[in-house]
């Protein structure tokens, strides 16, 4: 998949709606969400934050192209608008990777990223089917402190796209915030071999083994990866 444009961005924790609509449930066909940086719906489905349906249905906020919110006016979904859960943010340092995990491999328009209601880069899809999962590389430069991206994947054969908002704080230069994490993001399709490390949720994790798949933190103290402690701010 190839960039149309691309430009600096950075993530953030989610805040009010800025735009909703009455959308029945029954519309929503289960596709896809942002599992990395850890959006709040990944973290719903993952346990890490309390939360209602949306726990069991992350990958189904389809709503009618164009919109510039979370939850898309379902009440059921609603939760993804507000900040009054914890929501984790994900420290990043001038860079990160956004990725996708399909449920639906529908062919793609395009996806859209942005930034308070403007768009700051966009992947064509060149309307092909993707991969079970998509990563894109995002530039931090120039953006600062807590942040808010919204995600949005645009479907070519229907009037839909799904969205999902991620959370972080941003570290590209001057001032504050963000990490400086050495080891390159952790990526859901790549295979990693025992000693090699990621980045991942402000940390960096060692393999113990070969491993593909597996998010680092999800696996206990036993499981594939060896947290060594977080990224030096």
């Amino acid at each position: 998949m190839s960039a149309k444009r691309r430009v600096a961005v950075a993530v953030g924790a989610p805040v009010g709606p800025l735009l909703a609509v009455s959308l029945p449930a029954s519309s929503a066909s289960a596709h896809g969400w942002v599992t990395l940086p850890t959006s709040p719906q990944e973290q719903c489905a993952e346990g890490i934050v309390a939360c209602g349906q949306i726990t069991y249905e992350p990958r189904s906020v389809e709503r009618p192209k164009g919109l510039r919110d979370c939850g898309g006016g379902h009440a059921q979904y609603a939760e993804l608008d507000g900040d009054g859960k914890p929501w984790r943010v994900t420290p990043v340092g001038t860079s990160a990777t956004f990725t996708w995990h399909h449920t639906a491999r529908h062919a793609t328009s395009d996806r859209q990223y942005f930034i308070g209601g403007r768009k700051i880069a966009e992947f064509d899809g060149h309307s092909q089917q993707p991969g079970a999962d998509v990563s894109q590389q995002g530039d931090f430069a120039g953006f600062t402190g807590r942040q808010k991206v919204l995600a949005v994947w645009s479907i070519s054969d229907t009037a839909h796209a799904l969205y999902s908002c991620v959370g972080g704080t941003g570290g590209g230069g001057g001032g504050g915030g963000g990490t400086t994490c050495t080891a390159a993001a952790w990526e859901t399709v790549r295979v990693y071999d025992g000693s090699d490390t990621v980045s991942y949720g402000g940390h960096t994790w060692r393999a113990k083994w070969w491993v593909t798949g597996d998010r680092p933190g999800t696996t206990g103290q036993w499981g594939v990866r060896e947290d060594l402690g977080a990224c030096p701010a």
